[in-house]
């Protein structure tokens, strides 16, 4: 019986449509151009999970409100370092979809991102010292320099005045703004440099087509085995590099891959839902991103806020996410993804972490019995007035937190992003969830620093970086003229408030 299956070949193969694999496309193409690209996607259409606009928050993470990124230790004061680092990222996002915007890469910044402005809000004695704390923590930064700090009624009405509505002005509350916070259509934004990435020489793109396995050769080479699910036909692609960016597909495929960097790294899905506003007068009332503190247990991505979005040129008004727990990786994925994730090297990390995470298990579990009356007094702890006929209840994306081994826990929940790389370079893996597509640039450098170490180091390649991130090698916090410098110039070509 003759073999039908195609066969083709590249150096590079990314698996995933998503923002993380877009942006490393176009930065390896910057980089050399005459490199061959292929990549896989089993949907059939980009950026529809986790970059999709309606399956994340949309907030350029920039740290500018959210306040995980800020715990309290137990001394009461606060270390800025994660959220300076996270701030950091997303000026050289910025900066990178500043250089797409003028090279007309992308199209209109418009499409994509918008100024919003980024506030924190609490109440109580306990939570407005912390507030307060935290903004002498930040704002002695020149990268949060910006930020203003209020407890002053009159103030926080006019920053948030349907957050105030009903409100009685002896309450105790606080609040922070930062004017130049962004509210970004990742889906949009994915889909235009997916769009430019294709028409370049030796990109392929392939969607409706699934990665069943992967074998790394003797060579160092991979073997992909791909079949295009629209038509059954398979495929073998061979490739000198592989990146995983499927989302909460990651795992799986990393399993697939059978390396032993891969060894005792399990998933943890959590579900997501919005209220969505359906009242037109009350998202015109709104202009803000307004981050609460999380309940006690609760995953960062279940910190409460209050968004303006704009999707598609229309404004929306979204309040959320509700966690809930599903054993899918993936918003399209299968209900058997967790259990046939679950094999011998990670069997004791994930055990682990679940029993040193039982106030999360007990969170779940307390959002996934929630009735809609329960998520209404959620919602009026913000908005005071909110009428329960003006929102209607939306399923957000599918995140997969990263379990891993530790020496003295057995394994650990993370709740951020993660690259793992193999030793020889030849395969890279993202796993985890948020602030990932606002500091997808950062990540996709360092992954490219890490496998193609030696090309990094060329001259050229060091003057294209530079090229595309004016600040690429140095601090913007360390570096006030710089930072303000950089802001200006992407903010006047992203048309953002500086």
């Amino acid at each position: 019986m003759p073999d039908n299956t195609i066969r083709s070949n590249s150096e590079v193969v990314l698996i995933g449509a998503g923002i993380m694999s877009a942006t490393l496309g176009l930065i390896l193409k910057e980089l050399q151009p005459d490199i061959k690209i292929e990549i896989y996607e089993r949907l059939d259409v980009a950026a529809a999970e986790s970059s999709d606009a309606w399956n994340n928050a949309g907030t350029g993470h920039s740290a500018f409100c959210e306040l995980n990124y800020t715990p309290e230790k137990a001394d009461g004061s606060i270390d800025p370092k994660k959220a300076i680092s996270i701030a950091e990222s997303f000026e050289v996002s910025r900066q990178f979809w500043s250089y797409l915007v003028q090279q007309n890469k992308v199209p209109s910044p418009e499409n994509f991102i918008k100024s919003v402005p980024h506030m924190s809000f609490v109440w109580g004695d306990k939570n407005v010292e912390y507030l307060k704390t935290r903004f002498e923590a930040l704002q002695s930064n020149p990268i949060f320099a910006q930020m203003s700090f209020s407890t002053d009624f009159e103030q926080l009405k006019q920053w948030m005045p349907l957050v105030m509505e009903g409100r009685e002005n002896n309450e105790k509350l606080a609040a922070t703004h930062m004017s130049i916070g962004t509210d970004v259509n990742f889906g949009a934004l994915t889909r235009s440099m997916f769009n430019y990435l294709e028409k370049l020489d030796g990109v392929s793109l392939y969607f409706n087509h699934e990665v069943k396995k992967l074998n790394q050769r003797e060579d160092k080479s991979w073997r992909i085995k791909i079949t295009d699910l629209s038509t059954g036909q398979k495929r073998k692609a061979y490739t000198n590099f592989v990146f995983i960016g499927a989302g909460g597909g990651s795992l799986p495929l990393l399993e697939k891959a059978n390396v032993p960097e891969g060894n005792g790294y399990g998933g943890f899905p959590v579900s997501g839902q919005w209220l969505k506003c359906t009242n037109p007068e009350v998202i015109a009332k709104h202009q803000a991103k307004v981050y609460g503190k999380a309940s006690v247990g609760a995953p960062p991505m279940s910190v409460p806020h209050i968004d303006t979005r704009v999707i598609d040129g229309e404004k929306a008004l979204l309040f959320g996410p509700f966690a809930g727990f599903s054993t899918r990786f993936l918003k399209n994925g299968s209900y058997l993804d967790l259990p046939l994730s679950i094999k011998a090297n990670n069997l004791i990390p994930m055990l682990s972490a679940g029993f040193h995470n039982i106030p999360l298990t007990k969170y779940l579990i307390d959002q996934v019995r929630q009735s809609p009356k329960d998520r209404m007094q959620a919602l009026r702890e913000y908005l005071p007035t909110a009428r329960s006929k003006d929102w209607k209840l939306e399923r957000a994306g599918q995140r997969v937190q990263v379990i891993k081994k530790d020496e003295k826990e057995g394994g650990i929940l993370e709740f951020g992003t993660e690259v793992i790389n193999t030793h020889d370079g030849t395969l890279a893996v993202l796993l985890g969830a948020s602030p990932g597509a606002s500091t997808a640039v950062s990540i996709m450098i360092d992954l490219v620093s890490r496998c193609f170490t030696n090309q990094m180091k060329t001259p050229e390649w060091e003057e294209k970086m530079k090229n595309m991130i004016p600040s690429y090698g140095k601090t913007l916090n360390d570096n006030p003229e710089l930072l303000a410098a950089t802001r200006k110039h992407t903010a006047e070509v992203l048309k953002l408030n500086n």
